[in-house]
């Protein structure tokens, strides 16, 4: 009976997955979940060997592992892009104390686990490319499990009226590994009220 209810739960999960990624227009469960071990590899020798790593040299001696929350592809959202109508241009504040200007260019609006949230997408002044974003967020996580000054994601609008939002894909800004770094913090917009457990945790020294 046990060995059954296994097998039950193994197929709800399939199907829970195919829903999941039908949803969110994501390739199979596979070819995502190595997409995104991918993409923490590159972080990780990022960090490791760049030279523009935010790491000193000593840091990266003793530096073995980024981590990070157990991949849940149901934090892979697609948001509705509501321009504003009035771009204007924001300062964020600096964890230096200085600021930094970006174009407020629009929200994303969608639903994570039943709840309605808004998110304010940002571009740079230096941006070329105007399909891309900035998303710079803190949530409940912040401060406790993940780094105090939020994390960011880097978008790219993906459809007319539409961006999708994968929150596995969060990372750290480089003041979380050294303080000498300048790095914006979120907007007021982008303080999300619950917790985002996926993505880049925050870093601890060895």
């Amino acid at each position: 009976m046990k060995s059954k209810n296994i097998l039950i739960i193994g197929v709800l999960t399939v199907v829970a997955l195919a829903v999941i990624y039908t949803m969110t227009g994501t390739e199979s469960p596979e070819v995502y979940l190595e997409k995104i071990e991918k993409e923490r590899d590159r972080q990780y020798k990022f960090i490791k060997f760049n030279i523009d790593s935010p790491l000193t040299e000593e840091q990266k001696k003793d530096f073995k592992e980024l981590d990070f929350y157990t991949i849940d592809p149901s934090y892979k959202v697609r948001a509705k892009m509501v321009e504003l109508e009035e771009k204007k241009m924001v300062e964020l504040p600096m964890t230096d104390g200085s600021v930094e200007k970006y174009l407020k260019h629009s929200f994303a609006e969608f639903d994570l686990n039943g709840k309605p949230q808004k998110l304010l997408l940002l571009q740079s002044m230096k941006e070329a490319d105007k399909r891309n974003f900035f998303l710079a967020f803190a949530d409940e996580t912040s401060g406790e499990e993940t780094y105090g000054g939020g994390r960011y994601i880097n978008l790219r609008q993906d459809g007319k009226n539409s961006i999708t939002i994968d929150f596995n894909l969060a990372y750290n800004p480089y003041c979380a590994y050294n303080p000498d770094f300048a790095c914006p913090l979120p907007p007021k917009e982008n303080i999300m009220q619950i917790p985002i457990p996926v993505g880049e945790k925050d870093y601890k020294k060895e």
